[in-house]
C-alpha cells in the first residue's frame, strides 16, 4: 500500500513538513510506503480551463502536476497538507490540487483523503474545509482524527512543541492506514459500489 503526501508549503523543512513527517512515520509501522512530493515552492499555475486535460489525458501545462498524476493513480491515500494563508490554503497548493485532481480522469472513488492544517494561530477550519471538498468531490472517504487535523506552530520547529496537535496528525495516520485495509478487503470480496448514470445539470435551464 502507499500513500501520497503533498507538502504545500514554500518551506521544505517547515512545520507542515514537520507534521507529514511524522505520519510518515505511523505509515511506516504499520508496513504502508509513503512519497512525499514538495510543491509549495515550486511554480505552479492555475487551472485556465483549456480543456485539453480531455484530449491529451494529462495537463498541458507539464509541471509537477503531470509527475503527481501517476503517484496519485497507483496510491491507495493521498494526504493534502498546507500552511494557513489569510484562512485559506497556500494559493499554489489550492492550484496544484484544482489541476490534479481535474486532469487526471481516472477512477479515484475509495482512495483515502486526508488534509492537514498549519498554522500559527487562526484560519485552521476554513482552510482544513478547503481541502477537505477535493476528496468529497470525487468518491474518496475523508479519514479523521480525534480532533480537527491542524497543527499550530510560527517559526520551523515550533509545531514539535504541539503536543495535542502532533497526536492528532498521528492518529489520523493510524486511522487512514486502517480504514486503506480495510478498504481493500471490501473490494476483494465486494467490489467497487455500482455508479450511477452521470447526469448534469445546471441552474439556467
Amino acid at each position: 500500500m502507499k500513500v501520497l503526501l503533498i507538502n504545500g508549503s514554500p518551506r521544505a523543512k517547515g512545520n507542515t513538513a514537520y507534521a507529514l513527517c511524522q505520519m510518515a512515520e505511523v505509515f511506516a509501522n504499520q508496513g504502508i510506503e509513503t512519497q512525499t512530493i514538495q510543491v509549495g515552492n515550486q511554480n505552479i499555475r492555475g487551472c485556465i480551463a483549456c480543456g485539453g486535460c480531455a484530449k491529451a489525458g494529462k495537463c498541458v501545462f507539464d509541471d509537477a502536476v503531470n509527475e503527481a498524476a501517476e503517484a496519485f493513480r497507483e496510491a491507495d491515500g493521498l494526504v493534502l497538507a498546507s500552511p494557513v494563508y489569510y484562512a485559506s490554503a497556500n494559493a499554489t497548493l489550492a492550484a496544484f490540487a484544482d489541476r490534479l485532481f481535474h486532469s487526471t480522469r481516472f477512477d479515484k472513488r475509495m482512495k483515502v483523503g486526508a488534509s492537514v492544517v498549519v498554522a500559527r494561530r487562526g484560519g485552521c477550519s476554513a482552510a482544513f474545509d478547503e481541502l477537505n471538498k477535493y476528496f468529497t468531490i470525487s468518491g474518496m472517504p475523508v479519514a479523521s482524527s480525534r480532533y480537527w487535523n491542524s497543527v499550530h506552530g510560527g517559526i520551523p520547529g515550533e509545531a514539535a512543541q504541539d503536543l495535542e496537535g502532533i497526536a492528532t496528525v498521528r492518529e489520523l495516520a493510524k486511522n487512514m492506514a486502517f480504514l486503506m485495509k480495510s478498504i481493500a478487503l471490501g473490494k476483494e470480496q465486494f467490489g467497487l459500489p455500482e455508479p450511477e448514470p452521470a447526469a448534469h445539470t445546471n441552474f439556467i435551464r
